[in-house]
């Protein structure tokens, strides 16, 4: 299956057309989708609940349970059904395939309602023995869609769904091309939704780190083609492009044309009926508010431990995000809470449960596992909850940072308080920014915890000033940095970087909350009306990444700045993040020697690093990274010879001098790129790239070779981090693929 064509155009067609609007009592829903060109940043409970109508007719109470049951789960199978429509519209597809894809993605975890309580909601890595539970899920799956559904090619996929391309699956008959094509391709989304989404014993994936996993699993798990081609969509940010999907289904489709999908006539659904079962939608918007904005941490839990209220405060202690949590039961070893001398609280003495069995309050000095698994201590303050006529409703609990130690959030929220302000928005100015972020940068890279920058842009600014004037204009900027500010918790620091350009450093935030936080910040300013404007609205465009191995501050903003234009040249009202985020798995920088030991084991002139590396990705893929690294590190091409390119990094984008009388470092920097195929057996094969690189002083003479080694391999890092790259094992201090002869000196 390859593209089509005319992909670009159908990608690209997000505005709404006349057609059909859906019935009285929607409109809200409609003006949402309409202003939404980009689908992005998730779906009311209502809009959610009608789109699954329209589509599902009555098998749509199916879905309506599963959500019932578990609303995350509910959740990932409309994403997973939005995007494979948009594959297999870019690819083509027959209308039957298509619907059929549709279909089997919506209902494709519908058996998870058939497994336990203890397994479906445990907030945590599952045990061998629960394994074995979940994996059953799929034969609850089949049995009950085969009960209402006509089609064989949905029950086809669904019969296949879990099984590897290579068959190595327990139990597998069919393999390779034998298999559906759909089984194949929700194969694949079903992977790529888990890996980008948060949950609690796993970190969301940026999209090009999800996408390097795909590639390293493709022959095996995946159809390689298949992969290939989900890739290729993902780059022209397919996920942006939902509109036009759920659009279709709005307004082409009716239950009553399923062409047989669907067993007996579906009867009409009224969604007003249907509500969200989101914990938070009881509280009011003020409470809600307020304890978003609390350094402390809060939540709430019921009278079955349930997680009812989880707020930020506590994803920036523990990590852990609140969409995770919610509805699941909580206990000790979710947060890893211990004693005072790191002893874990064991589950029958949990602190909250004793609360809530003596109706006392309790107060209590406990350790907690914070992100990274650093452990500090916190005041543990659990209060019980009773209704007026003295019912039990549940606890609420505060986590109050009891630790000597003086944290990062609160390093920045003083530097952020102390802050010059921009004039006319009262946020920090871009010489304050300056002054910030490198600490910021190297803070982070020292603790090894991801942290996030979010560049932003008002559209179409000018347009602003030519119609309205320029006091519309200030205005315009005052309100946006109302929205950033209100946006912003505690700890982290808005700043206006230039004209109607602000930026958002996020602390402690990896690049999944980044991406809500800056949907959230859009979806705000886009209905927040401006008096000098006509009461028009907002609109503005984003640019998120994550802080990555090797980079240094300059390469972090340059990186987020290009996918702020990437956001512009898409249509603009829309964010894109740039960036694989922080990997565990670097190596560590050995020790320095002294300087005399270097100039007994070498001259001036063999100062160079190489590395041999391996990245999953083909070869084509590897190369639009590099571009990114090179636009990124401001690095000037000297010279491309086939798939090799050599490059010039200047001393400015260098920041290794330590005094100001320090000349800086120019390096040279030789990248190697060259397809190699991965044998996976009986006979098949994929393709991988492998990466050659050398680092050395464009000065020949250079002395400092101490300084010149850490940046050498700050740039390596930095170029794995681009590349998804690995390191290539027992060669890695190998010969250049193109000079043999050469001895490559590591240091």
């Amino acid at each position: 299956m390859t593209i089509s064509p005319g992909t670009s155009e159908l990608l690209s067609s997000a505005g709404a057309p006349a057609g059909t609007r859906p019935p009285s009592g929607l409109d809200d829903l409609w003006k949402e989708l309409h202003e939404s060109p980009a689908g992005q940043g998730g779906l009311t409970g209502q809009a959610e609940a009608y789109l699954v109508a329209k589509r599902l007719g009555v098998a749509s109470s199916l879905y309506f349970s599963l959500r019932a049951r578990h609303a995350p789960t509910a959740a990932h199978c409309l994403r997973v059904a939005l995007c494979g429509s948009c594959w297999a519209a870019a690819a083509e597809l027959p209308d039957a395939q298509r619907d059929a894809l549709e279909i089997a993605a919506l209902l494709h975890d519908v058996g998870k309602v058939g497994v336990p309580d203890h397994v479906l909601l445990k907030p945590g890595k599952l045990t061998a023995d629960e394994q074995l539970v979940m994996s059953r899920y799929r034969l609850y799956t089949h049995e009950i869609v085969a009960a209402c559904c006509a089609s064989p090619d949905v029950l086809n996929i669904l019969s296949h769904q879990g099984a590897w391309y290579d068959g190595s699956q327990p139990g597998q008959v069919e393999c390779g091309k034998r298999l559906p094509l759909g089984a194949r391709m929700l194969s694949i989304l079903d992977a790529y939704d888990s890996m980008v989404t948060e949950h609690v014993y796993r970190r969301a994936l940026t999209r090009e780190r999800a996408i390097g996993e795909l590639f390293a699993c493709a022959g095996t798990q995946f159809d390689p083609e298949l992969v290939e081609d989900f890739a290729a969509l993902i780059e022209h940010n397919l996920l942006h492009f939902q509109a036009p999907m759920i659009r279709r289904w709005l307004r082409e489709l009716e239950p009553s044309n399923m062409h047989g999908l669907l067993r007996d006539e579906p009867g009409r659904v009224d969604v007003r009926l249907l509500s969200t079962p989101a914990a938070t939608d009881s509280l009011h918007e003020f409470h809600a508010q307020l304890l978003n904005s609390m350094h402390d941490g809060v939540f709430f839990v019921d009278t079955r431990l349930r997680i009812l209220h989880w707020n930020r405060a506590v994803e920036r202690i523990t990590g852990i995000q609140a969409r995770t949590v919610l509805e699941c039961p909580f206990s000790p070893e979710l947060i890893g809470m211990a004693n005072e001398d790191g002893e874990p609280i064991p589950e029958e003495r949990c602190p909250v449960a004793q609360v809530l069995a003596s109706g006392s309050q309790k107060l209590q000095r406990v350790m907690v596992r914070g992100r990274g698994g650093r452990a500090f201590l916190v005041n543990l303050h659990i209060v019980p909850v009773s209704s007026a006529h003295g019912e039990r409703k549940g606890a609420a609990v505060l986590l109050h940072d009891a630790s000597s130690q003086v944290h990062l959030e609160e390093r920045v929220q003083l530097l952020q308080e102390r802050a010059t302000r921009d004039p006319l928005t009262g946020v920090a100015n871009r010489a304050e920014l300056e002054r910030v972020l490198p600490e910021f940068v190297a803070s982070h890279q020292e603790q090894k915890i991801p942290c996030s920058l979010i560049i932003c842009d008002i559209d179409h600014f000018k347009r602003i000033n030519d119609i309205y004037g320029h006091q519309a204009g200030d205005e315009a900027l005052k309100v946006f940095a109302e929205v950033l500010q209100s946006a912003a918790g505690p700890g982290e620091l808005v700043a206006r970087y230039g004209g109607e350009e602000f930026v958002l450093l996020l602390p402690n935030t990896d690049a999944d909350r980044a991406v809500r936080l800056a949907e959230e910040i859009r979806r705000n300013a886009a209905t927040r009306p401006i008096a000098s404007m006509a009461n028009q609205c907002l609109t503005a465009s984003f640019g998120v990444t994550e802080l990555q191995p090797g980079d240094t501050p300059d390469t972090m903003l340059r990186r987020a700045d290009r996918a702020l234009l990437q956001a512009k040249d898409a249509g603009r009202n829309r964010v894109v993040q740039l960036g694989c985020g922080w990997q565990d798995n670097l190596e560590e920088v050995p020790e320095r020697r002294s300087w005399w030991s270097r100039l007994l084991s070498r001259g001036p002139a063999d100062l160079l690093v190489t590395r041999r590396l391996v990245s999953e990705v083909p070869l084509c893929l590897a190369a639009e990274k590099l571009k990114g690294f090179i636009a990124d590190h401001h690095a000037e091409i000297l010279e491309v010879l086939g798939s090799k390119v050599r490059l010039r990094i200047d001393g400015m984008y260098v920041p290794l001098t330590r005094r100001k009388t320090d000349r800086p470092v120019p390096i040279e920097v030789v990248v190697h790129l060259e397809e190699q195929p991965l044998e996976l057996g009986d006979r098949t094969s994929r393709m991988r790239t492998g990466i050659w690189v050398e680092v050395r002083p464009v000065r020949r003479r250079e002395r400092r070779a101490a300084d010149f080694e850490a940046r050498a391999r700050q740039l390596i890092a930095s170029l794995r981090a681009y590349l998804m790259a690995e390191e290539a094992g027992a060669d890695a201090t190998a010969s250049s693929p193109d000079d043999q002869s050469q001895d490559a000196a590591v240091p």
